[in-house]
């Protein structure tokens, strides 16, 4: 089926190197924002959603996030016995999504405005898509550097280049995630062949978004946070 997405990836096997000492002793999505886990942010915005299945990938300290995750009905994607990106992870975990198109979200960024998950959905239009990505124009982000992501045309159509920030959440087709030989492997290489067939989408975000790759980006999603 290539309808409205009923399941959701949340991507939480990264090693979170940027964070320094914080990711000695636990993994970077149950380092704390505001009182409450970077992963448990993104939870909040997912229930509103409703996805029958919600599955997260675990690699580096996957005991923690396990004990964390269960309790809440999260199933779980184990990555052993080596981490296998976004596009490896995705495939590895096909079989417990159990559906085709589906939500993906990082677990590592604050949203301050409208739900993004909700935004995608009401506009996927799966005849038209491949891919949809929830983009912030760079005047809009807190804790990012650079210039962006993508260059979108006047019907929301992208293209690599300036402008927008991909923030982490997306409505994607994975049945392209089948081509490639390789077992790990970035979702970069699945949105450059959508790109190149004219499918992939961004839907800008009117809010504002932080980027907590870093120990200084708490601070800054808190201070977003509090500003709401």
């Amino acid at each position: 089926m290539t309808g409205s997405p009923d399941a959701l990836m949340l991507f939480a096997a990264g090693f979170g190197t940027r964070m320094g000492d914080l990711t000695k002793d636990r993994p970077k999505p149950l380092i704390e924002v505001a009182g409450m886990p970077l992963i448990d942010h993104a939870l909040e915005l997912v229930r509103e959603v409703n996805p029958k299945r919600v599955v997260a990938n675990l690699h580096y300290r996957s005991d923690q996030l396990s004990a964390h995750l269960t309790p809440k009905g999260v199933l779980l994607s184990h990555e052993t016995p080596e981490i296998l990106e976004t596009g490896g992870g995705l495939r590895a975990a096909l079989p417990l999504l159990d559906t085709n198109p589906v939500f993906t979200m990082n677990s590592d960024a604050i949203w301050a405005g409208a739900n993004p998950l909700t935004l995608l959905n009401s506009a996927w239009d799966p005849q038209r898509m491949d891919a949809l990505l929830m983009c912030i124009p760079t005047s809009r982000t807190v804790g990012h550097a650079g210039p962006g992501d993508f260059t979108a045309d006047q019907n929301g159509r992208i293209t690599r280049g300036p402008g927008l920030v991909y923030g982490g959440a997306q409505i994607l087709k994975t049945g392209g995630l089948q081509a490639f030989p390789q077992q790990v492997f970035s979702l970069n290489l699945l949105w450059d062949q959508i790109l190149d067939q004219g499918r992939l989408f961004a839907l800008e975000y009117p809010g504002r978004w932080c980027d907590v790759g870093r120990p200084e980006g708490i601070a800054l999603a808190e201070g977003l946070l509090a500003d709401v």
